[in-house]
């Protein structure tokens, strides 16, 4: 009998921030591990999303997110469609007319 396990690790990291004054209004300085586990910088936007475990910092636009997994699940529906797309004929741009400078004449 052949017998198969798996283990699951699940690593959490959990980050202390301070609320702050910046400017006239306050705010939280993320730590530079922070930000490079998120993968953003100074001026880039993250959202905050209040989930059943609370709040969560992403730098994904939660609507953008639910639009893709919605594409996904018509994509893997539609397959025979889908695969269809490559074929379909491709427009072309207009020529331009002679002694348009823009034709290259």
């Amino acid at each position: 009998m052949l017998a198969l396990v798996i283990t699951i690790v699940i690593i959490a990291v959990m980050f202390a921030v301070k609320i702050t004054t910046i400017g006239n209004s306050v705010g939280i300085v993320l730590p530079r591990d922070v930000l490079a586990r998120l993968r953003v910088e100074k001026g880039d936007q993250l959202f905050l999303v209040e989930s059943p475990l609370g709040f969560e910092l992403t730098p994904y636009e939660p609507g953008f997110a639910r639009q893709m997994e919605a594409a996904e699940q018509i994509a893997r529906a539609e397959r025979d469609v889908v695969r269809q797309l490559p074929s379909a004929p491709r427009l072309t741009a207009p020529k331009a007319p002679a002694g348009d400078p823009g034709n290259g004449e």
